[in-house]
Order: C-alpha cells, then structure tokens, then sequence
C-alpha cells in the first residue's frame, strides 16, 4: 500500500466525526446500499492492492479510480480510507492549505453531512486535517485529492443549477 495512504489510514484509525460510533445514531446509513445498487467507496491511488483477492470486497476499474464494493458490513481496522474520512473530505487550498469540507455525496444519506462540520467532533476534523496534509504532500496522492475538489465544484454548480 503507498505508504501516504497508509500513514493516512492510521491518522484516522481512531477518529470518528462522533466521540461514539455515529453509524449506531443513523443506522449505519453509509454502509447501506440502497434497494438493488452496489455500495461502494473510490479508493486512493495505491490503496488497492489491501483488497485484491479478500474475501467480501471487489475492485472495479473506474475513470475516476478503483471502486471497493463491499456487503455494508466489515471490520472496522479494514475500512478504506474514504470511510474513514467520511462524511469530510481534506482538499488543497489555493494557497496549498488543506481545508477540510463537508463531502457534498455524503449529504443523501449522513444526517451529519446535512448539519456541518459544527456537528463533528473537531478531533475528528484535525485528524482528517492531518491526513489530508500527509496525502498533499505526495504528487500522485494530491492529484487524486485534486479530482475530488473537482467533484465538489461540480457537485456545487448542479445543487445550484437545481436549487438543491
């Protein structure tokens, strides 16, 4: 595994946007999948090869990256680190900062996402911080942190677009 993702992972091993499991507060929503679709989380550059040939997750190749489908349901040391980072996202700033944002994709299903970030333990946001600040600092990882910003721009124009 890129040693990044890895130092990353370990940052929020223990981080949770509550002080208490927030999946026993909504049901564990995220981890659901919603009637006949597939749960799934982009994995970060290098993240993939934690899960080829485990038992209980698939890799599918994506234009955006590699895609973990999973049951809704793993241990918790396992998840990818996109879970661990949900429902924030660390993104670079114009000035090479990373400011951390609520994921706009989380809003459909974490009623966290839908209060903000005043919701969440702020341990838990200085952790994802502190892992978005470890992925920047390597290219590959900081292009990857690049196109999700690029998400969230256009996530934002067609909330706007729809008056969402």
């Amino acid at each position: 595994m890129d040693a990044a993702v890895s130092a990353a992972r370990e940052k929020l091993k223990l981080a949770t946007p509550l002080k208490r499991d927030c999946g026993r507060v909504c049901g564990a929503r995220c981890c659901r999948p919603l009637e006949g679709e597939e749960t799934g989380m982009l994995l970060f550059p290098g993240e993939a090869e934690a899960y080829a040939g485990k038992a209980g997750w698939e890799i599918r190749k994506t234009v955006k990256g590699d895609l973990l489908l999973c049951s809704g349901t793993c241990d918790r040391e396992e998840r990818p680190l996109s879970c661990r980072l949900f429902p924030l996202l660390p993104l670079i700033g114009d000035g090479g900062e990373i400011r951390v944002v609520t994921d706009l994709r989380a809003r459909a299903v974490c009623p966290l996402a839908r209060q903000g970030k005043s919701a969440m333990d702020p341990a838990f946001i200085d952790a994802v911080r502190e892992a978005g600040e470890i992925l920047a600092a390597r290219d590959e990882q900081a292009v990857f942190l690049d196109m999700l910003a690029e998400e969230q721009e256009e996530l934002k124009e067609l909330g706007k677009r729809f008056g969402i």
